[in-house]
């Protein structure tokens, strides 16, 4: 069995291209998928979460480890992936996060006080579209 079918057995995805797709990460119980996957030429296996889950927690909550994202033997050396994930599938990973700026802004603009908590979800979801936006290769500031 491929890495990437092994992997996709065991979570709840979406295929949304030939080799790429989004996937519910396992180790909490997100309404969106925040996570993306993306097979190689070579059959190595992808994954990234918008939520900061490092890849071996997602694996261990599935039963895999960092090795089942290879295929049994890869030979040689292969270059970094410039854009490792589709840019179509970083963004909607990071639809939801457009909804929580969304949502406190329509408070602030009521003049309803953001609270602490408030105050973090916000700087989490502008990391995580920073981080899209790394990841499908546009330079910000």
């Amino acid at each position: 069995m491929s890495p990437r079918d092994k992997f996709l057995s065991l979570v709840d995805h979406k295929t949304t291209g030939r080799d790429h797709g989004v996937f519910r990460v396992p180790t909490r119980r997100d309404r969106t998928m925040s996570g993306t996957w993306r097979e190689l030429d070579d059959g190595r296996l992808l994954l990234h979460d918008f939520g900061g889950e490092p890849t071996q927690n997602i694996l261990a909550a599935i039963g895999l480890s960092i090795e089942d994202l290879f295929p049994e033997r890869v030979d040689g050396h292969l270059p970094r992936e410039r854009r490792p994930f589709p840019a179509a599938d970083v963004l909607r990973a990071l639809a939801f996060e457009a909804l929580v700026i969304l949502a406190a802004a329509a408070a602030i603009r009521s003049s309803a006080a953001l609270t602490g908590a408030d105050r973090d979800r916000l700087a989490v979801a502008v990391g995580r579209i920073q981080t899209g936006l790394t990841l499908a290769g546009v330079r910000h500031g």
